[in-house]
């Protein structure tokens, strides 16, 4: 396991396909919060070049370095983007993010407080309705000014889905939150449900010692499953993350699931193994089709 530190490098890995303006919005908190103990790597799984033409254009001004990996679009290929990304990285702990997800202004702050030797760090998520997505994405509010009580008025209007993260929203709130659910993070047992790998913190060397994701799960689903599962196995803690580390998350229409019956077996399958290691994963990367940008 890796050793503690009270200021780590940090990696952020945000995985994108397509979606240049929602992506835009997530790398304008993290450079409102990152420092020079920070690097950002878009994984970028086949975007056409427009996008990358408009990240390009609109890359908001950070303090530490962003590099932008894109690989061929072949399909649904997160697992690959994402060890393609990490595989970048030169942090001692990686956090995931998607390309649709914003974090919310203390997100890096929240994450290095909940982080410790032996764990992962499971995220949770605030869901958006297509009305209010389409309004941040046209820029006519932001989601980082945004005051408690329209918030609420938001969820009483089923603009979001949930208000409690609020509770953790200040400094107060979050030292109050975090000795009452010290016990209650913790979770020493396998369970499904949360699973987020739009909001994921693991120390690399766990992240290397189980492979990285498993580029054998094919189509949408259950890669991050299959990873926490691995993780346990190996002995890494899971600790939530829940009314600390939110991310908010913008609309779209559902992927195809057509895989996910097959994906949800494999891991069912798993569970009755104690494997740790993916089939194919960080170790058998192949980096002959990755273009790389860098921006400082």
């Amino acid at each position: 396991m890796s050793s503690f530190q009270p200021h780590p490098f940090i990696s952020i890995v945000v995985l994108t396909y397509n979606r240049s303006d929602a992506l835009l919005q997530v790398l304008r908190s993290l450079a409102s919060q990152c420092d020079a103990r920070h690097e950002v790597v878009i994984a970028d799984d086949g975007s056409r070049a427009e996008h990358g033409a408009q990240i390009v254009a609109k890359m908001p001004s950070f303090q530490c370095p962003v590099r932008h990996v894109w690989i061929p679009d072949v399909g649904f290929t997160a697992a690959r983007s994402r060890n393609v990304g990490a595989s970048f990285c030169a942090g001692e702990y990686i956090i995931f993010l998607d390309g649709d997800c914003v974090p919310h202004k203390h997100f890096l702050h929240r994450h290095e407080q909940l982080m410790t030797a032996g764990c992962f760090v499971n995220g949770s998520r605030v869901l958006l309705s297509q009305q209010l997505t389409e309004q941040i994405l046209s820029r006519s509010l932001s989601l980082i000014q945004t005051s408690a009580w329209q918030w609420m008025k938001w969820r009483l209007t089923s603009k979001c889905n949930k208000v409690f993260w609020l509770l953790g929203a200040n400094a107060i709130g979050a030292r109050i939150l975090d000795v009452c659910l010290q016990r209650v993070r913790l979770s020493r047992v396998f369970r499904w449900r949360g699973i987020r790998s739009c909001n994921f913190g693991v120390w690399r060397s766990d992240f290397e010692a189980v492979n990285g994701f498993d580029e054998t799960f094919s189509g949408w689903g259950h890669e991050d499953a299959d990873l926490v599962l691995r993780l346990h196995h190996l002995g890494v803690v899971r600790k939530n993350g829940f009314w600390a580390t939110e991310v908010f998350h913008l609309y779209h229409s559902e992927n195809s699931r057509a895989d996910e019956i097959v994906n949800r077996r494999r891991v069912l399958d798993r569970m009755q193994s104690s494997m740790t290691r993916a089939d194919r994963g960080l170790a058998e990367i192949q980096k002959d089709d990755v273009v790389i940008t860098n921006y400082f």
